[in-house]
């Protein structure tokens, strides 16, 4: 019954981030708003829902090696998997903006997190300053909205009640679909006998960004490779900033030294991921393929430590 429930969550993802995604698409050339400012706003936001209920409630209840492993595991894999599979599903143009603002916001506040774990706790101040710069981020992308407005391209526009109905149907579908797969497919390992710590950094860390990867394949293969970038990058900020600072403001974390070293890797794959990014301004096949076995490599170091 669980690998059975389990294969109905991948079908609910799949399917709703198609919905998501064409809502979401419509409703930006509705507004006038820049594909990748959804991007790195409501499709982050929303591909990143089962990662905030998963932090949260495993703070609420004092699993903090799953609030916050599941973060950085989820950060790890947007960067590595999610952008390195839909550069090598078709390499595209990186989005100047992404580039200059989103993607070393990104690496900062890693860096910020990593200086923030040294301690071995994330109390409750450092939560609220997290919370904070997630309000400052959201403020300059509704200022860099308003300032970018631009025309509708020549392509379909569904109309405002359909598009909203499409993402907040797609939206309901992601996040059922995304918490049923982690919850089966932490039953399954749980009957291997793995530990939390690497069941949150991998099982529900990959479960809880199914929702980022698809959403962003299905944005790539119709060709809006914006709001593909945009929405794994802007996941990425999100994660750190809204959901640990809220799941630090809520019950202060406690962090392992092992968390520590993951954060140190987080830091590293996210300066590769700009380095391939800024370089020729694209991040071509081969590209996207060297962070796919940056992962692999990633996952062999969890399974030997």
């Amino acid at each position: 019954m669980e690998y059975l429930l389990l294969l109905i969550g991948f079908m609910l993802l799949i399917k709703g981030a198609d919905f998501f995604v064409e809502g979401s698409s419509s409703l930006a050339k509705i507004l006038k708003v820049p594909s990748v400012i959804i991007g790195l706003t409501i499709v982050a936001m929303g591909t990143s829902a089962p990662e905030a209920s998963v932090s949260i409630n495993a703070a609420l209840s004092g699993s903090n090696d799953i609030a916050i492993s599941n973060v950085v595991g989820s950060n790890i894999f947007n960067g590595l998997v999610v952008v390195g599979i839909c550069a090598f599903i078709a390499g595209f143009s990186t989005n100047r903006d992404i580039l200059k603002r989103d993607m070393p916001v990104n690496i900062i506040i890693t860096a910020i997190l990593c200086f923030m774990f040294i301690d071995g706790r994330l109390s409750r101040i450092e939560g609220i300053i997290l919370l904070a710069g997630m309000a400052a981020y959201i403020t300059c992308m509704i200022i860099s909205a308003l300032k970018n407005r631009e025309e509708a391209e020549d392509c379909k526009i569904m109309p405002l009640p359909k598009s909203l109905l499409y993402i907040a149907g797609g939206l309901i579908a992601v996040i059922f679909g995304g918490n049923l797969v982690v919850d089966k497919a932490c039953i399954i390992a749980a009957n291997f006998g793995v530990s939390q710590n690497f069941i949150g950094l991998t099982i529900v860390a990959i479960g809880t960004s199914l929702p980022e990867l698809v959403t962003s394949i299905v944005a790539t293969r119709k060709g809006d490779s914006g709001l593909a970038l945009g929405n794994a990058i802007g996941s990425n900020i999100f994660n750190i900033l809204f959901i640990l600072g809220m799941s630090a403001a809520i019950q202060p974390l406690h962090v392992l030294s092992e968390s520590l070293i993951d954060c140190i890797i987080l830091l590293a794959s996210g300066i590769v991921l700009f380095l391939f990014a800024f370089t020729k301004k694209t991040m071509s096949r081969w590209e996207g393929a060297a962070c796919i076995l940056m992962y692999v490599g990633y996952t062999a170091y969890l399974f030997v430590r």
